[in-house]
């Protein structure tokens, strides 16, 4: 197999599980040198561990995207060890759901303190290093910042902005060498709908997405170092993923439809934060 990121250096916020962790060892496999940066610890060694079996260099940097302080920390950790990152990846998120009227101005501020602050903050910190090796930029949006659904209004408020974000630096950063890629995923296996509205995990929290939609997060990882390597500006992760966005796209009515139809009824049971 061709490695198209033979020695580039790889930064990923989020790295510690899921989709991030799954990106990591897609990296590895593809010849980088992967620097994991998320809040837990444990599960950042876990992840390390899992990358480096795959026959890759990997490094472990604590860090929580609220905190500015966090992210500069974590980017000299990588560049000290590595001498310069190559590639940016923004996966560090979460969800906060609930029905609007039952949520308060502070589930908003909180929910955009990691999901689009966190993004810019790691933006400014990663751009000199992307400047300086005409890297590549990926932030993680969601099919939810294109398509809003019941209960879910801070998250989708997030990645509309995310999405936004992304679009107008595709723009912008070319001329200074470094592609942007937006990526939007749809269903993929991870623990993101097991995190409650304050960014905790919960054990005993069942996944609530259907089997049959839910994307190996392997395959996932593949789509996304595919579509950083061709330094698309925007890519739609999962088949249906890619059919809901086009149906958005092309026919809103039908899919506002579907969804009231899909919703009608059920907004309680889908209210997470009343678990």
């Amino acid at each position: 197999m061709t490695r198209r990121f033979e020695n580039s250096v790889v930064f990923i916020t989020g790295g510690s599980t899921g989709i991030g962790a799954a990106v990591g060892i897609q990296f590895a496999r593809e010849g980088a040198r992967v620097a994991l940066a998320a809040r837990h610890e444990d599960k950042l060694a876990e992840a390390v561990a899992a990358v480096e079996g795959a026959g890759g260099e990997s490094l472990a940097a604590a860090c929580d995207v609220t905190d500015c302080a966090s992210i500069d920390a974590a980017v000299a950790k990588t560049v000290e060890r590595f001498g310069r990152i190559d590639v940016v990846l923004e996966i560090a998120g979460f969800g906060v759901n609930g029905i609007f009227a039952n949520l308060t101005t502070e589930d908003y501020r909180r929910q955009f303190e990691t999901n689009f602050f966190g993004v810019l903050d790691t933006v400014y910190a990663t751009l000199p290093h992307l400047e300086a090796t005409k890297g590549r930029l990926g932030i993680v949006s969601s099919v939810l910042g294109t398509i809003a659904r019941p209960t879910m209004s801070a998250y989708s408020a997030s990645k509309f902005a995310v999405t936004g974000l992304s679009e107008t630096l595709a723009y912008e950063l070319p001329a200074r060498g470094i592609s942007v890629t937006c990526i939007s995923p749809g269903l993929v296996a991870s623990n993101f709908r097991r995190v409650d509205n304050e960014g905790e995990f919960r054990e005993e929290w069942k996944e609530t997405a259907p089997k049959r939609f839910i994307v190996p997060a392997d395959r996932a990882a593949r789509e996304i170092v595919n579509a950083l390597y061709k330094r698309k500006v925007h890519a739609v992760i999962t088949g249906h993923g890619k059919l809901g966005v086009f149906a958005f796209r092309h026919a809103p009515w039908l899919v506002r439809f579907a969804i009231r139809q899909a919703t009608q009824g059920r907004l309680e049971k889908l209210d997470r934060s009343n678990r």
